[in-house]
């Protein structure tokens, strides 16, 4: 189900979107998979080979990249963004633009269960685990263990967490 006047979402035809997957206005979704049952928000992006799970919640103003994949009843908060690239240039050294064959994607996985709170920002090449949860406004820099709760900048286990 798509929300709001057809001009105002950015679909791309090479997205492949599961059932019932709810769809709300100013989104660009290009290159990507979406499971069923999910909800996209507003002014979201997902970028070609993204791989969003079954029964996800993406809030609003969140930005999923290359490379990430979310597992199955992953929540995303508002203004999540997340990194692929560990040395980011617009040129080389030669001066010359980067193109794609001059980086190198780092993957992301966020497990089945995760919750990622509003304003977080997750690095590349990283695994939250399943279950895990990350407080608002964290910068994620390593890989979260599974039922792990954590917060901060960097984001490291609070107290009573799992942690390894």
């Amino acid at each position: 189900m798509m929300e709001g006047p057809a001009d105002t979402l950015r679909i791309a035809p090479d997205v492949t979107l599961g059932e019932r997957v709810k769809i709300h206005a100013f989104v660009n979704l290009y290159g990507c998979s979406i499971g069923d049952d999910s909800s996209i928000g507003t002014f979201v992006e997902i970028q070609k080979g993204a791989h969003i799970g079954a029964r996800c919640k993406i809030s609003s103003h969140s930005f999923i990249c290359e490379g990430v994949t979310l597992g199955d009843g992953v929540f995303i908060g508002h203004n999540v963004s997340f990194i692929n690239d560990r040395f980011p240039r617009a040129t080389n050294a030669d001066g010359s633009m980067q193109t794609e064959a001059d980086w190198i994607c780092e993957k992301t996985v966020v497990e089945d269960g995760a919750s990622i709170g509003s304003g977080c920002t997750i690095l590349g090449g990283l695994v939250i685990g399943a279950g895990a949860m990350v407080g608002a406004g964290s910068v994620v820099t390593r890989d979260v263990a599974p039922g792990a709760v954590v917060a901060g900048n960097p984001a490291r286990p609070l107290p009573g967490s799992r942690s390894d």
